[in-house]
Parts: structure tokens; sequence; C-alpha cells
């Protein structure tokens, strides 16, 4: 069975996985305060992963990334950002510094990890695993690329940066549906 995201590419779905087995479950992370961060203790049913940056064009989609974490995180979605200096050199701050402004200046409640490389020879293996289970397998392109991920590891959509997050409400409340 395959869907269509708004990239326009077909999205695949791969058969689930329990949370035993998962191997998205299993991949260690660390949060934006150097704490260990584990997606199998997140409550959720839906994760939508962003590679964020403060000093870029795509910037003000925190304030949609916000909105739809506080639309629908009762429902089981629950956004993580992760900060990425690899594009431009946009996310230089420490992070600190990347809490600061992300809280300051759009109210970010959301989880944000460490900062981390999204690909090359030092690719966090959180982005291995998206690219490698999306409908597409090509390099992140730049910063704000979305991941839309079910709780059994499928990831469900992948979304250019153009992408607005506003733009993703259908497919959040399909996949939200799904999940019940």
């Amino acid at each position: 069975m395959s869907t269509s995201n708004l990239t326009g590419h077909s999205v695949g779905h791969s058969e689930g996985h329990s949370n035993s087995k998962n191997p998205l479950m299993n991949i260690p992370l660390e949060s934006i305060n150097q704490k260990a961060f584990s997606i199998k203790d997140q409550n959720a049913k839906l994760f939508l992963f962003v590679n964020t940056a403060s000093e870029c064009g795509y910037t003000p989609q925190y304030k949609g990334l916000v909105e739809l974490y506080d639309k629908y995180k009762s429902d089981g979605l629950l956004v993580i950002g992760i900060p990425c200096n690899q594009f431009g050199a946009q996310e230089p701050g420490a992070e600190k510094e990347i809490q600061n402004f992300c809280e300051m200046n759009f109210g970010v409640q959301f989880p944000l990890l460490k900062k981390a490389d999204v690909k090359g020879p030092k690719q966090h293996p959180l982005y291995k695993f998206l690219i490698e289970n999306a409908a597409t397998h090509e390099e992140i392109a730049w910063n704000f690329e979305k991941f839309l991920v079910n709780k059994d590891a499928q990831v469900i959509g992948r979304y250019k940066s153009d992408v607005r997050p506003e733009d993703l409400s259908t497919a959040i409340e399909a996949a939200l549906e799904k999940s019940k």
C-alpha cells in the first residue's frame, strides 16, 4: 500500500514492528540539555522529525511547528526538532543558545535534541534510519525537512523544506486516525 505526500512522491508502507523490535525505539538520542532521550519513553502515536536552524529563511516555520504540536499533542503527535549546522552554517550557536532562541522567539515546548549532522560521514543514526525508510532516499537538502513517522517506525511522509508545517494537518489527522 502506498499514499502520496505533499512532495508528490509515493510513500511506501513496510510491515509494522512491535515496540520491542522497533528499530526507531533503539536509536540513541540526546536532548538539547545533554540528557538521554528515548523515543520509546514518549507517549506518542506519531512523530514529526524536523532538522532545524535558527538563522535560516525557513526559521519562521518554528511558529507552524508549535501550532501543530499544540493542536495535535493531546491526540498523540510529538514534534521533535533536531538542530543542524550543515546548511549555510545557519545554526552556529551552542545548545543552550538554541534552546533559549526557540523558547523566547517561538514558545517552543516540543523536544529539541542535541545538534546533529543529518548527512555526510557523521550522519546521526536517526537520519540514517529516516532516509533509508522513506519512499525517497536522497540526502537531506536543507534545513526544515520533515519526516512523519508512525509508532511502528513507518516513515509515512517526507516533506521538503518549503512545505509549511500547517500544510501537514491533513496527513497528521489521517495518520492519527489510523493509529486509533
